[in-house]
């Protein structure tokens, strides 16, 4: 098994749904011991079967990032239950909603700071907190979307987070590659989670990324948690820095497909119609 006597901790999950609970299925499927986190008491609630279902319902601790206390308190209880850990999964991102709204420029700086406080600094801070207790052939891994690289609509403010992300992903490599610890990302393809529930339009945006990625398919968190597994094993043991595209290859399209008539008149396709 790939992940045998590996231990790690996810931030992030948020039910059945999520990525995150993609990945860390994949890592107990390859034999690694996991735990989990959960935001609020609301959560514990709803995430109270999911740790049991993931074997970690002893491994299931509090951890608001908003609150530097609740981080320090993962990283005593983490060490005291699992001594050294080998891998960091962090699926954390929040915007209020006016950020994901509306025109662009009119997003105030406290929506702002928030996105970015939680986005994105939450991954620097994790990482310092639990650092001591990370052991030196370790990776850490976050999650992306293309709107941090390219438009996208309605995702606004939260593309600006996750642009940023990507860039403290390469910085955090070249920082603590010294140490033996490795940070990659996954960008993964539009996937209907509770993250997503608050962009608009998203409907629209599964039907558009289904019709014109390469292999005309929606990716599922079974394919990103693959991958995720892969990054968080020895299997990539000389990648970071990496921003990792799951999204059955919709980046490196510059241009909807097209097709044509029996005429030869030219449409754009949709999911292989005209």
């Amino acid at each position: 098994m790939i992940m045998k006597g590996k231990k790690g901790v996810i931030l992030g999950i948020a039910n059945k749904k999520s990525i995150a609970y993609g990945i860390a299925q994949a890592c107990r499927e390859q034999g690694a011991e996991v735990a989990i986190t959960f935001l609020n008491e609301r959560f514990e609630k709803k995430l109270a079967p999911v740790a049991e279902d993931l074997g970690c319902a002893d491994k299931f601790y509090p951890c608001d990032v908003s609150k530097p206390e609740e981080i320090k308190a993962l990283k005593e209880s983490l060490e005291k239950d699992m001594g050294q850990i080998d891998f960091i999964v962090h699926s954390i991102a929040f915007a209020p909603k006016e950020g994901l709204t509306g025109r662009f420029y009119e997003i105030s700086k406290d929506a702002f700071d928030i996105a970015m406080d939680i986005s994105v600094y939450s991954l620097i801070e994790i990482v310092r907190e639990l650092k001591p207790i990370l052991s030196n052939n370790s990776s850490v891994l976050t999650l992306s979307y293309y709107g941090g690289v390219k438009y996208i609509p309605n995702y606004n403010l939260m593309g600006v987070a996750k642009a940023a992300l990507e860039m403290t992903t390469r910085y955090l490599a070249e920082d603590l590659g010294r140490d033996g610890i490795r940070v990659n990302a996954i960008s993964a393809g539009p996937i209907k989670t509770l993250a997503a529930a608050g962009i608009g339009e998203f409907g629209f945006m599964l039907k558009w990324n289904a019709a014109h990625a390469p292999l005309k398919k929606n990716v599922t968190i079974q394919d990103v948690g693959n991958s995720g597994m892969y990054l968080l094993s020895d299997l990539s043991a000389s990648v970071t820095g990496e921003v990792h595209y799951v999204d059955a290859g919709f980046n490196i399209m510059g241009m909807p497909s097209v097709s044509f008539d029996e005429d030869g008149r030219q449409s754009i396709a949709w999911n292989g119609e005209k």
